[in-house]
């Protein structure tokens, strides 16, 4: 024993000298004496343990000092290694402190990571490297520097405080992006040490704010956060830069951006969420044909969105198909609490996406989800097959899903929903299966057709073998009972008679409540109830036996003959019970029904008191209350408010001056645009102004391909240029269109050799101006750069006249000379608007949709030959018979719905309407007529659809409109295929410079095509469509609408059909076919008396049927 102890303290005396030897050489003094905890330290530590771990240490302290880099770097491998896995690694602190002035790039980055670690553990060790730290932060290589501040700002001592504070303000000022990152890393840190530094921390955050590198805008924004977030003015000149920079953030980066910049936007914006605003313009404007109606609701409709709301909706949307989870459930949160409530949908398949994801992503998503779902059920109800609880999901998630299905629930899904609860009550997850019995009951409170049939699945359950279940339904019915009791009696019966079966202490306490609530309904059963109770009160748990009392007190004042003796007995026994809350229950129930001197008048009341009616309990969510939280936060999901939390702002009732951000936009102009707006600019005016001159004379002369030829090359004359060079240039110009997704870097210096010199070749201009806008000065530099780019539609037109000279059908004809000549009807297919020549002519052609009726086919004869509309009358389908052709419609009155309003589309406005024409790009699409109006004061360029919703989405777009001049209108045609559906077709009309989210949703009508038949092939045909293809309803007509004449005008004002002949009065017969499938579709009205009529449809599509009767059914009772 002696021998082992003297061991032990010889290895200990070694070990003690070593660690004096490196302390000597690095000049430190250290206690030659061991602690008495240090010594029980050493004597509970085994001998074999103590050798090898001394072993480890002593060969890596060898190599740390030996006079080999690589054993040196070996060695700080191992270490960094051993940190890794958990080790400690603290004991080697003075050798590898040695090796910090090291010259290997490699070994010192190690080092830096050794220190970071255990900077703080050994403040005075790392206390003695300050100089070389100092010395590092002057490194060449940045990543030196940038770990010696790290280091740094980890030894958590005040005394340097001073050092680290001069340390990050040079570190702001670095070249590197990475050094200015870490310095703002360094700010919270040295916050934390000493919030005395605040005022100089933030003169460094508002210079970091400023910084345009990606690598440096998280950080900072993580600085700000933690130093100073309530000083949103900070913010104001860098929120342009910070929502265009936030897609090329890192992830995290982008999280935190994200959240800071949705507590900005609520204390700098009015709320968009005020009721008929001016973004649900475009959805009633479909059933609003009144244009005098309309413009008196927009003037009615104040709200206008601030451009830096909608620039920051804009640009975190992409973010929704990030890899990372957290990003997309920011941008959702943001959608949520910022968005307009008709584009919050939006976020929806991205959140449903994440259910894929791990169980700990699920279950926060899901519990957002269900916050969502409580206000937003639309929302949601698409996707229900995703909240469908799965076997391997966890009970947390499963419960989730659950609570999200109830709040889904309503009267055209709750069958299918109850049906899956009839499984989940099966689940063999005791928890999961209660949690589905309150599902059922909140259902029933919810929706009352449901209540009846919801009580007696809940009444059979009582029968179920598990406990658990039943004591839920106890509990379940009780509260569902609450809410009608005069008409279920018969399940308080039931409840009573399976009282002795059930154990479970709630449910036999609830079953007793309602025998006393109720115990005037059932007068036979409650005292029996009572004197089963009176032989087990003893046993009963605490909960039973205080509703034993209840029961027995309420019975003696409803039927005091029979109980009274009972009820003093359970008096007497609750006297003497181990609970103080029962006895106190006894004593109080004791004076209040029992007449005695001491209990005064009080007993006089103990009816109204104890049989008070009393309001039916509320089923709600447990997530109702938790919408009073940020959507994504911690205490969202805890349901509490933890340390941390800042509170999203109420909306301010009128919005701050938005000028303090325009600081920031003035930046990129100086960078980008004013050498080349101001050298450019008088010329570009003079360059245009002669352009348009000639093009309008040319006009004059008459030949559509001719006068785009000629203006192309008087362009290229007037600059200098020979038509061949021209030619050159369009061919740089349309190679420069593939490379158009360059780097911000490449855009800046392009910009600054085209505003350098005036002389510099055509090919170069065309090239800079085709080259996308950087997002930061998207805005702004608009002005500046429409004159610029004026000149990339000229280049277009030399080398693709074939397209942009085809403005009428009469144009491509004529148009021999093109250089690139195309088939006729690929010709007209691929229609390129020309505003610049023709603006005039077509401002006068849209003057025809003011009259009325109007034939669908005016707004066409701006695009198409009365040649290529004789042509289009005879076109038919060819799996169509002779018998049924399709045809033109002989009725049509315009309708013109808004696509677009000129204060949402920043100048730009779009409405549209179905010409009921064959689309001539395919047979399943629906023709839609748009046209484009510029009611800004500056030109619009690069007019083109980008993104359609649903991917799925058959769209023919419109080809691009290269220039819209102010005032100036054209129009466009496209196809659409609906796939025989009235769900919305939904993409964005863009602009060079903006995008902007529109839909056109065509009524149920416009899916159709008339067919022309005779009336026994009508009739062949309706025989094959009976059953359940047949859709009727008798409907009262409008007194004006009995004559035949005015029924087909209102059936044909409805639906695309055509008019069957027939030989009776009282039968009117409208046949057509669906656009895309060309499914028949037959309608028959048939007059009876009194202004009645019955309408029948026969029809495969029984949707559609339903909806066209509908329609059908308003039109023709209206006058």
């Amino acid at each position: 024993m002696n021998g082992g102890f003297s061991s032990l303290r010889s290895e200990a005396a070694g070990a003690m000298r070593t660690v004096l030897v490196s302390a000597e050489s690095l000049q430190l003094t250290l206690k030659p004496e061991l602690t008495q905890e240090e010594q029980a330290l050493t004597h509970a530590t085994g001998g074999k343990a103590r050798e090898t771990l001394k072993a480890g240490n002593e060969d890596l302290k060898e190599m740390l000092e030996s006079n080999k880099e690589s054993l040196k770097l070996e060695a700080m491998k191992r270490i960094v290694q051993l940190i890794s896995k958990g080790k400690n690694a603290s004991d080697l602190f003075p050798a590898v402190v040695k090796n910090v002035a090291s010259k290997n790039i490699e070994l010192k980055k190690l080092v830096y990571v050794y220190l970071v670690r255990y900077a703080e553990e050994q403040q005075d060790l790392a206390l003695l490297s300050i100089s070389t730290f100092q010395r590092a932060l002057k490194d060449p290589n940045q990543f030196i520097r940038a770990s010696a501040l790290r280091v740094l700002s980890s030894i958590r001592v005040p005394i340097i405080v001073p050092i680290m504070m001069l340390a990050i303000k040079e570190a702001a000022s670095d070249l590197s992006p990475y050094v200015r990152k870490t310095s703002a890393h360094a700010i919270q840190k040295l916050y934390s040490l000493d919030a005395d530094q605040k005022e100089h921390l933030i003169e460094v955050i508002e210079k970091l704010l400023k910084d345009k590198s990606t690598l440096v805008a998280g950080s900072v924004v993580v600085a700000f956060e933690e130093v100073c977030p309530d000083r949103i003015d900070l913010i104001h000149r860098n929120y342009r830069k910070l929502c265009n920079l936030l897609v090329d953030v890192e992830e995290w980066g982008q999280v935190v951006i994200i959240n800071m910049l949705t507590r900005y936007a609520r204390t700098q914006f009015t709320s968009p969420w005020k009721e008929d605003g001016i973004f649900d313009e475009s959805e009633k404007a479909f059933y609003d044909s009144d244009s005098e109606e309309k413009q008196g609701q927009r003037e009615a409709k104040p709200y206008i969105m601030d451009p830096d709301h909608r620039l920051l909706l804009r640009n975190t949307k992409p973010l929704l198909q990030s890899r990372n989870t957290a990003v997309v459930m920011a941008v959702a949160q943001l959608y949520w609490h910022l968005a307009p409530k008709h584009e919050v949908s939006i976020v929806t398949k991205s959140l449903v996406r994440l259910l894929r994801s791990h169980r700990e992503v699920q279950y926060v998503v899901l519990q957002n989800i269900a916050t969502m779902s409580i206000q937003r059920k639309g929302m949601f109800e698409p996707y229900m097959k995703s909240f469908y609880v799965r076997s391997t999901d966890a009970t947390h998630i499963k419960t989730l899903k659950l609570e999200i299905l109830t709040n889904l629930a309503n009267e055209a899904n709750i069958s299918t929903i109850l049906r899956g609860f009839q499984t989940y009550v099966k689940s063999q997850d005791k928890a999961f299966a209660a949690a589905t019995i309150q599902a059922i009951g909140r259902c029933a409170t919810n929706i009352s057709e449901v209540t009846d049939t919801c009580l007696n699945g809940l009444v059979l359950l009582l029968s179920n073998r598990d406990e658990t279940v039943v004591a839920e339904s106890v509990v379940v019915i009780k509260k569902l009972l609450q809410t009608q009791p005069t008409q279920h009696c018969d399940i308080i019966k039931h409840m009573a008679k399976l009282f002795d079966n059930i154990t479970v202490p709630m449910a036999r306490a609830s079953i007793l409540w309602l025998m006393g609530e109720y115990c005037e309904r059932v007068p036979k059963i409650a005292p029996d109830v009572l004197r089963k109770m009176a032989k087990t009160f003893t046993s009963e748990e605490d909960i039973v036996k205080l509703q034993t009392v209840n029961l027995a007190a309420k019975l003696y004042l409803t039927n005091s003959k029979q109980t009274k003796l009972l009820t003093q007995y359970i008096l007497n026994l609750g006297k003497y019970d181990q609970n103080y809350d029962i006895r106190d229950r006894t004593r109080f129930i004791r004076q209040l029904i029992v007449p005695s001197e001491k209990s005064g008048a009080l007993n006089k009341y103990a009816r109204r008191i104890l049989l008070a009616s009393k309001p039916a309990p509320v089923l709600e969510s447990a997530f109702k209350d938790r919408d009073r939280f940020q959507l994504g936060t911690l205490s969202h999901s805890l349901n509490i408010k933890t340390t941390g939390y800042q509170e999203l702002s109420d909306w301010p009732a009128t919005a701050p001056d938005p000028s303090v951000r325009n600081v920031e936009v003035i930046e990129p102009v100086q960078e980008w645009a004013p050498s080349l707006g101001k050298a450019k600019k008088p010329k570009s005016d003079k360059f245009y102004s002669d352009d348009e001159e000639d093009e309008k004379e040319e006009e004059g002369s008459g030949s559509g391909s001719e006068d785009d030829s000629s203006s192309s090359s008087s362009s290229s004359s007037s600059s200098g240029g020979s038509s061949e060079e021209s030619g050159s240039a369009s061919e740089e110009e349309s190679s420069g269109d593939s490379e158009k997704t360059s780097s911000d870097s490449g855009k800046s210096s392009s910009g600054s050799e085209v505003s350098s010199s005036e002389s510099e070749s055509k090919q170069k201009k065309k090239k800079l101006t085709k080259k996308a806008t950087p997002r930061k000065s998207k805005q702004t530099a608009a002005d500046s750069d429409s004159d610029e780019n004026g000149n990339g539609p000229v280049g277009k037109t030399s080398s693709s006249s074939a397209e942009s000279s085809s403005d009428s059908e009469s144009d491509s004809e004529e148009d021999s000379d093109s250089d690139s000549p195309a088939p006729q009807k690929k010709t007209v297919a691929k229609t390129k608007p020309k505003v610049e020549v023709k603006s005039k002519k077509e401002v006068s052609l849209l003057d025809l949709d003011d009259f009325s009726p109007a034939p669908p086919s005016a707004p066409k004869s701006s695009v198409f030959s009365s040649s290529l509309l004789s042509d289009l009358e005879g076109l038919s389908l060819s799996n169509v018979s002779s018998a049924m052709q399709v045809t033109s419609s002989s009725f049509g009155p315009v309708k013109t719905y808004e696509l677009l309003h000129h204060m949402t589309g920043k100048g730009l406005s779009a409405k549209y309407h179905f010409p009921r024409q064959p689309c001539l790009y395919q047979p399943s699409m629906v023709a839609v007529q748009v046209i484009l109006t510029n009611s800004s004061d500056h030109s619009l360029e690069e007019i083109h659809i980008g993104d359609r919703s649903p991917g799925s989405l058959n769209v023919h777009c419109f080809n691009t409109v290269e220039r819209l001049e102010p005032g100036a209108s054209v129009s466009v045609s496209m196809g659409i295929d609906f796939s025989d559906s009235t769900q919305a077709a939904n993409f964005q009309l863009c602009t060079k410079e903006d995008q902007f989210s529109v839909s056109i949703q065509p009524a149920v009508g416009e899916l159709l095509m008339p067919s022309t038949m005779k009336e026994p092939d009508f009739c062949s045909e309706q025989k094959k469509l009976m059953g359940m293809n047949e859709t009727s309803a008798t409907i009262t007509m409008a007194t004006a609408n009995t004559s035949k004449q005015n029924i087909s005008k209102q059936v044909l004002s409805v639906a695309n059909v055509g008019v069957v002949s027939s030989d009776q009065n009282n039968l009117q017969r409208f046949s057509g076919r669906t656009v895309s499938s060309g499914a028949l579709v037959l309608v028959t009205l048939e007059l009876r008396e009194s202004s009645t009529a019955l309408l029948t449809i026969n029809t495969e599509k029984t949707v559609m049927a339903s909806m066209l009767l509908r329609d059908l059914k308003q039109a023709l009772s209206q006058a």
